[in-house]
């Protein structure tokens, strides 16, 4: 088994390094955050080593690593660190969950994670450092781009591209053949009909509270 280094000590660190523990070929060594963020020496039972010192216990033609953090800043934070990992020579784990349905020829970039009950239909391609949360439906010909988010129940039909550094939220639905421009904030339940420009916001209104208390609707 390959040894892995996850970047990262909060939930979604904690939320990667179970799918790698129990579904894939890999042994996680150890965990990593910056020296300044490292407030702890253990997590979920393995040491915890600063960022700066990890070439010297932890070699890069030993260790993969896999930067599990979440969308901060349009993914930027996330990209930042992938970069980082790069530079000093450490190739980065790819997952997808075997609980997940693809087709032969599925490209899927470097640092890129694919939870369970995601649908990738063929032709469809992923790119580097993408997170896809579980129960989403990739269409044919649709391709995500590097650094992107994309949480659960998302629904892109086919031939759809998103641009890199893109979050989509819970629910939202892409039209077929709808181009996201980069940096674009896709919110839960959005439908988008046209495509996008740069760094564009779409979020629709929540629902509001009834005025009838519950104690008066007869269920």
């Amino acid at each position: 088994m390959r040894k892995l280094i996850v970047f990262g000590t909060r939930q979604i660190a904690e939320v990667c390094a179970f799918y790698f523990d129990h579904d894939s070929n890999y042994r996680i060594a150890a965990f990593t955050v910056d020296g300044a963020f490292a407030d702890a020496d253990n997590f979920c039972g393995r040491p915890v080593i600063p960022f700066e010192e990890i070439t010297k216990s932890l070699a890069p033609d030993e260790h993969d690593v896999f930067v599990a953090i979440g969308y901060g800043k349009m993914n930027k934070l996330r990209a930042e660190k992938f970069a980082a990992v790069k530079t000093l020579g450490y190739s980065t784990a790819r997952y997808v969950s075997s609980r997940a349905i693809t087709w032969p020829g599925l490209l899927i970039g470097e640092n890129t994670f694919i939870m369970e009950a995601n649908v990738i239909q063929p032709f469809a391609s992923i790119g580097a450092n993408t997170i896809i949360w579980s129960g989403n439906h990739i269409g044919h010909h649709s391709r995500i781009g590097d650094h992107c988010f994309l949480a659960s129940h998302v629904i892109v039909s086919g031939n759809v591209e998103i641009g890199d550094h893109c979050f989509v939220g819970v629910n939202a639905t892409l039209r077929d053949g709808v181009k996201i421009a980069p940096r674009c904030l896709i919110g839960a339940g959005a439908l988008l009909v046209k495509d996008t420009k740069a760094d564009e916001v779409y979020a629709p209104s929540a629902t509001e509270a009834s005025r009838v208390p519950s104690s008066r609707i007869s269920p």
